[in-house]
C-alpha cells in the first residue's frame, strides 16, 4: 500500500535504517501500545485511537498527516445507475457499509447526515477490503468507502464522487512515541511523512492535504 511506498522510499534517502511496519486497525494497535507493546512510531486512521495513546503517555503529542474523505463504489457496470448519495436510500439500492465500530462507518454516516439521506444497508462488512468485495462481485448495488480505496481497488470498481458540500472527512495523525527504542530514526520519520516528498506519495494515492 501507500504506505509501504513512503517506507521505501525513506529507507533508501537514510541508508541503514530499515522500517519494520505492523498494520492492523487503529483500536487493535493502540490497545497493542498502551500494553507496552515495541513501538517508534503510531500512524493512526482515527484521531480518537492516536488520543487513547497520548492519554496513557505513550505519546506527548500528534500531527495530522493526511486527510480521507469518502467516495461511493459501484461495480464497473453500475446496473442500479447509481449517481450520488440520494439514489443510495432507494429501496431497490443493495448497500454495503462497514460495521458501526470501524472509522469508514462514522464518517459514511456523517455523509447520510449531510445528505439528509436515511439508508437501509444490506450488509455491514468487518473492513473495507470485504465492503469493496461485495460490490465488486456486484453481490451489492454500492458500498460507501475512502477515496484512496476506491482508487487502491482499480479496476474491480467505479468510483462515483460526493460533492464536498456534503461529503465528510477524517483525519490521519501521525505521532513519535515516548518509549521509543529509535528516537532519532522515528522523528526523522515523522519529519519525512509530513515533507514534501512524503506528501506527494500521499496525494498520489487520493489522500488530501489534512
Amino acid at each position: 500500500g501507500t504506505f509501504n511506498t513512503l517506507i521505501k522510499s525513506f529507507e533508501a534517502a537514510n541508508p541503514g535504517v530499515t522500517v519494520k511496519v505492523s498494520y492492523g486497525a487503529s483500536s487493535a494497535l493502540a490497545s497493542q501500545i498502551n500494553a507496552g507493546a515495541p513501538a517508534d512510531v503510531f500512524a493512526s486512521a482515527a484521531v480518537s485511537n492516536m488520543q487513547q495513546v497520548i492519554a496513557a503517555g505513550g505519546a506527548t503529542t500528534s500531527t495530522n498527516f493526511v486527510k480521507n474523505v469518502m467516495e461511493i463504489a459501484v461495480p464497473p457496470s453500475n446496473l442500479a445507475h447509481i449517481t450520488g448519495v440520494a439514489d443510495l436510500a432507494k429501496s431497490s439500492v443493495k448497500l454495503a457499509l462497514c460495521q458501526p465500530q470501524v472509522p469508514c462507518a462514522a464518517t459514511a454516516a456523517a455523509v447520510f447526515k449531510n445528505a439528509d439521506v436515511t439508508v437501509k444497508p444490506v450488509t455491514l462488512e468487518a473492513d473495507v477490503k470485504s465492503t469493496l468485495a461485495k460490490v465488486s462481485t456486484n453481490t451489492v448495488d454500492a458500498g460507501v468507502v475512502y477515496v484512496t480505496d476506491v482508487l487502491a481497488a482499480g479496476t474491480t470498481v467505479k468510483g462515483i464522487p460526493i460533492p464536498d458540500a456534503v461529503n465528510a472527512s477524517t483525519e490521519y495523525p501521525i505521532a513519535a512515541l515516548t518509549k521509543a527504542a529509535n528516537p532519532a530514526g522515528a522523528a526523522a520519520f515523522v519529519a519525512y511523512v509530513l515533507s514534501p516528498a512524503g506528501q506527494q506519495v500521499l496525494t498520489a494515492a487520493g489522500f488530501e492535504k489534512p
